[in-house]
């Protein structure tokens, strides 16, 4: 993703989306980010809170906003609206019954004065015209264990660049991300899903790895450079758990 050197500053803000996620976000003992979603559900007014920040996107104009708002702004709308879907679903297991394909064509939002999908704000939107930057995958949570972590904080135009790496590496070195059995490499499953995005091939999927893996990790995947398993934990990633 290229960034200027000087952002435009919006006038749309992520605030109320920062305090909710300061509120209800927080680090587990696992090292992943757990949703108190069963606060939120209770906190009336905070919820109202949600749904007025969601509410905005309905007028915005996403033409108006550079590059790194646009990324900013799809992807806090993304984790936003799926937060709220749990919360409507709540209590629950997993966003994905085991026998469902998932509910993200099904659940909509009006951005832009459009409505769209989360399915479409992921494939359509954040894939197609961030499609030369993989990083994107670790922007959206899908409200899983084995999902890069929805942050404690909002994505902001003027930290993107350092936050997505930090949100890489975070997830690389952690064991859903990559882990190292016995020499085997198990690896997520956004990696085999996603490929194309991580350069099409297994190859170009450890040399992304390695760019973010920390010195230890990174040693270990060189020596091996195969990726034997990919994984994924649809379980909800709720402090309750």
């Amino acid at each position: 993703m290229s960034l200027s050197p000087a952002l435009a500053q919006s006038s749309f803000s992520h605030d109320t989306w920062g305090e909710l996620l300061d509120t209800y976000v927080s680090e587990g003992p696992d090292g992943v980010n757990r949703v108190d979603y069963g606060a939120l559900k209770t906190s009336s007014s905070d919820r109202e809170k949600l749904d007025t920040y969601i509410g905005r996107y309905a007028g915005l104009d996403f033409d108006a906003l550079s590059r790194e708002e646009a990324f900013a702004a799809w992807s806090n709308l993304y984790n936003a609206v799926t937060v709220r879907y749990i919360i409507e679903k709540y209590p629950t297991d997993t966003i994905k019954p085991w026998y469902s394909t998932g509910p993200w064509k099904s659940i909509k939002v009006e951005a832009g004065g459009n409505m769209v999908s989360l399915d479409a704000i992921e494939h359509d939107i954040l894939r197609k015209q961030w499609s030369d930057d993989p990083r994107l995958h670790y922007a959206i949570n899908c409200a899983s264990y084995s999902c890069p972590d929805l942050r404690r904080t909002p994505w902001l135009a003027a930290t993107l660049d350092a936050d997505l790496d930090d949100a890489a590496r975070a997830y690389v070195n952690h064991p859903r991300g990559v882990r190292i059995d016995d020499d085997e490499i198990d690896v997520s499953s956004i990696y085999k899903w996603f490929r194309e995005d991580f350069g099409g091939t297994e190859a170009a999927v450890i040399d992304h790895l390695l760019r973010y893996a920390d010195e230890d990790l990174a040693s270990k995947i060189r020596d091996r450079r195969k990726i034997d398993d990919y994984e994924y934990d649809w379980s909800l990633n709720d402090t309750a758990d």
